[in-house]
């Protein structure tokens, strides 16, 4: 293989990047930058989604659109502009949003006569709506979802993880009984979960949220919590059960069978652009973004190495051929998705450039075709995760690199899920989170729901409860005893961790 100047691609391209064990922060806004997912806007706290990062978004979206539909849930659109008289409506859901809400006094060349809040959730306005619609019995369930874009004014940002202005998606549903909404609920966070583990390849753990910790005007909150590779927690999804707080603001009733006019009980339910942030903390390496295949528009990067004027034509036919052969194997596969291919005959730049260059945006499979492969009927094959060379047959180089593409979605998702459970503790003193705590990682402990418990911990070590998590194998204790205060019996274990 011909590397040309090999050993300078790699210093430049290094450079770029700040190794993850000197400062994991810096790191993450490094392969923001330069694998050009996002850039910082002109408004500060905002971001601008590039290409990259927005064909990343489109397939998440695309993927997550097909699960909320199949729950009977359609999509709408509501306005940006909410009036403030709405949110007030529900006392704690204005005292929760009132620090980060952005409000219009002045348009139209005139002082409005009412203030215009712009959308940092949409309860309020789609109840409105839902009060207007919703009479009888038989409207219900009302599944309503909407994809849009909300603004939070934050005082501390980062590219997709927290910003002022993101994209996310907003389920809103109406229920005739306490059981649907709750069955709702937790179906949306099962699709949540199911979802992060089949496409972003991130193993989360669903779980209850603290009465803290939940959604201002819920009566509950669940959520999916994911752990990033320096072991800070990140809520990646959550799911609201608003049983008729909101119902009972916007008088949102219906008829009954019974003949009797009732209260509908709610939902809500949203991830965001937030998820690539997530994504990219738990897989990417000092090299720049590793991405799962299945978010992946370019799966397979072919590069020629031209060698000479007598050998570069050979070299690209070979190329188109390899394309064409990957895409019908990929058309036979059992692969969710259309493989998308690129034979890169950009002669501007180097092939050890090149290589660098798909490593840091992510690729999941490089092959190089040159001369001295073609004499051997062979292709040189890498998985952008293992970075190891295979050199493969020409006759099996297009089974190859589907295999490749459905091992490497697996093996992410299981060595992050191996990452997770070694850098989770179980504790039981709060002598002993205090000493491990510095060390980050989940810590799995009792909790006898006193919210004092759990503001001393957090005050005292920074951690916060993620949440007390739905699945078993995160109970089974023998002891009991809340970890911070002793009190006996507490009959919750909760997952404690410093978190984004």
């Amino acid at each position: 293989m011909q590397e040309h100047g090999l050993s300078f691609y790699v210093a430049s391209m290094a450079e770029k990047i700040t190794p993850r064990s000197q400062d994991f922060s810096q790191w993450y806004v490094d392969v923001v930058l330069q694998a050009k997912l996002a850039d910082y806007s002109p408004v500060k706290g905002c971001m601008v989604i590039r290409p990259n990062g927005y064909s990343i978004w489109e397939n998440i979206q695309q993927d997550l659109n097909t699960r909320i539909k199949k729950t009977g849930t359609r999509n709408a659109y509501f306005p940006l502009f909410i009036p403030e008289s709405f949110l007030k409506k529900e006392a704690e859901h204005v005292e929760g949003f009132a620090p980060q809400c952005a409000v219009v006094t002045y348009a139209g060349g005139k002082e409005l006569e009412e203030k215009l809040v712009v959308r940092p959730t949409s309860e309020t306005i789609i109840n409105s709506m839902f009060a207007k619609w919703i009479q009888s019995y038989r409207d219900l369930p009302m599944l309503i979802n909407q994809w849009a874009n909300v603004v939070r004014w934050e005082m501390r940002t980062r590219l997709f993880l927290r910003t002022t202005e993101f994209l996310w998606q907003e389920g809103h549903t109406c229920h005739a009984t306490p059981e649907e909404a709750e069955a709702n609920t937790r179906l949306m966070l099962g699709v949540y979960r199911d979802f992060a583990e089949e496409i972003l390849a991130m193993p989360v753990i669903p779980g209850l949220k603290s009465d803290s910790e939940k959604f201002a005007g819920a009566l509950r909150t669940y959520s999916i919590e994911a752990m990033m590779q320096d072991k800070k927690a990140l809520q990646a999804g959550t799911s609201h059960n608003l049983s008729t707080n909101f119902a009972q603001a916007f008088e949102t009733k219906f008829l009954d069978k019974d003949g009797k006019q009732k209260l509908v009980h709610q939902t809500s339910w949203g991830v965001s652009t937030r998820l690539i942030g997530g994504m990219i903390m738990t897989h990417s390496d000092d090299k720049g973004l590793v991405l799962p295949p299945r978010l992946a528009s370019t799966h397979v990067v072919i590069v020629p190495i031209m060698g000479n004027a007598a050998t570069k034509p050979q070299v690209l036919e070979a190329c188109d051929k390899i394309a064409q052969s990957i895409r019908d194997a990929a058309s036979k596969s059992t692969l969710p998705y259309e493989v998308g291919i690129m034979v890169d005959k950009d002669e501007t730049k180097q092939p050890g450039w090149k290589f660098f260059e798909y490593e840091l945006i992510g690729t999941p499979v490089r092959i190089e075709v040159g001369p001295r492969d073609l004499e051997k009927n062979q292709v040189v094959m890498t998985r952008r995760d293992e970075g190891k060379k295979e050199f493969i047959s020409l006759d099996v180089a297009p089974a190859r690199a589907i295999e490749m593409l459905s091992t490497m979605q697996k093996d992410l998702l299981e060595k992050a899920r191996a990452y997770r459970d070694a850098s989770t503790q179980r504790v039981s003193s709060y002598d002993e989170f205090k000493a491990k705590i510095e060390e980050g990682g989940f810590f799995v402990a009792p909790w006898c729901r006193s919210k004092d418990c759990e503001a001393k911990v957090k005050d005292d070590t920074k951690a916060t409860i993620r949440c007390l998590p739905l699945d078993q194998e995160f109970n089974p204790y023998s002891e009991t005893g809340c970890m911070v205060c002793g009190t006996q019996n507490p009959g919750v274990r909760a997952i404690f961790a410093r978190a984004y």
